[in-house]
């Protein structure tokens, strides 16, 4: 009986079309069941699978792949210096989110930096050759030129956060608007006046937004805003020192500071102790992101807690998504396509 069930009605292998015709479904929905995307109902998941056992349909991988261009392989794409990937939480964050969304799947994740113009050059010639089925791309700059060279290449992609307002591709990020609106409402609300920011690299949207709430926060509480007050930094701990010592010299009396990430507060409050201001008694600090690091800062560090590793798994789960209809997303008018997730703040001894 087994080997009776094990034929198609041509007699020959069973095929797709006819597990798709045995479950009454189409054939884009048999194939994203095999491939495990986790966007298909769970009954309609269970229909596929007893179609696939009754018919003893086997998906023939390397065929799969050569009828349909695939490679099974996806990549992480970080435009930034491997030093920075591998001091920052966020990366690693968001990599497990990835891989642990990933592990489900048949297919491989390849992690590709693309810090330098060099870098930037073999991976687009290594992108025209589509050995890859789509990209994630994380901490994407507003001149990027990948997410426009992705789009002409017609490979499926989701960024991390979009590069602007008018972002056309699908793009998974936090509400930076407003948990940074939110560590200023925090501030507030335990009597500081005088708060500054370190932001992050202003060519980052989310860094951007986040600034955005920051002086939303302080004008809806009737105070004013000055820029003066706003200096940049760049995600890293040594813009962070940089960044709260050009504050103080133009005010030594701030009361709070809101940085942009955590690695950029750990900086902030090396300065702050080495010119004998107390945390939080003198100076109350808010950082960003919830990382190890604010957990272990001494005194232990507020921080707005944006869900890093959920990001990443939300970028592969829509990535999935794109792949398995390979037609570019703009066609499918999924152009304004973006998931926000909400933001939480961490209170913690720093303020």
């Amino acid at each position: 009986m087994a080997g009776h069930g094990a034929r198609g009605r041509s007699g020959g292998r069973p095929t797709l079309e006819e597990v798709a015709a045995r479950a009454g479904v189409g054939r884009g929905t048999v194939s994203r069941v095999i491939n495990g995307s986790p966007r298909v109902s769970d009954t309609t998941r269970a229909a596929v699978e007893a179609a696939v056992a009754e018919l003893g349909y086997v998906p023939n991988t390397a065929a799969r792949a050569l009828a349909a261009n695939r490679t099974d392989a996806i990549a992480l794409v970080v435009p930034e210096p491997e030093t920075r990937f591998f001091a920052e939480p966020y990366f690693s964050d968001m990599l497990r989110g990835v891989g642990a969304e990933l592990s489900e799947t048949e297919m491989q994740l390849l992690l590709i930096f693309a810090g330098s113009d060099r870098e930037r050059q073999r991976l687009a010639q290594y992108l025209a050759a589509h050995r890859v089925d789509g990209v994630l791309l994380v901490s994407v700059h507003a001149d990027d030129p990948l997410p426009d060279l992705l789009s002409q290449l017609e490979i499926p992609a989701v960024i991390s956060g979009p590069r602007s307002e008018a972002e056309t591709l699908p793009s998974v990020d936090s509400d930076n608007y407003g948990g940074g609106r939110s560590a200023v409402e925090h501030l507030l609300s335990r009597g500081r006046t005088l708060i500054a920011h370190i932001t992050g690299r202003l060519d980052v949207y989310g860094a951007q937004r986040r600034v955005d709430g920051y002086r939303d926060a302080l004008r809806d509480a009737g105070h004013e805003v000055r820029e003066s007050l706003v200096e940049p930094g760049d995600f890293t701990e040594e813009g962070g020192r940089r960044a709260m010592t050009e504050l103080l010299a133009r005010h030594p009396d701030l009361d709070a500071v809101f940085a942009g990430s955590d690695v950029m507060a750990a900086g902030a409050r090396q300065v702050l102790r080495e010119v004998g201001r107390r945390i939080p008694d003198d100076v109350a600090l808010v950082g960003y992101d919830d990382s190890a690091i604010a957990r272990h800062m001494d005194p232990p560090l507020t921080s707005v807690r944006q869900p890093i590793e959920e990001m990443g798994r939300r970028m592969l789960d829509l990535l999935l998504t794109e792949i398995a209809d390979r037609r570019p997303a703009v066609s499918r008018g999924l152009e304004r396509r973006r998931v926000v997730l909400a933001t939480e703040l961490e209170v913690r001894a720093s303020s």
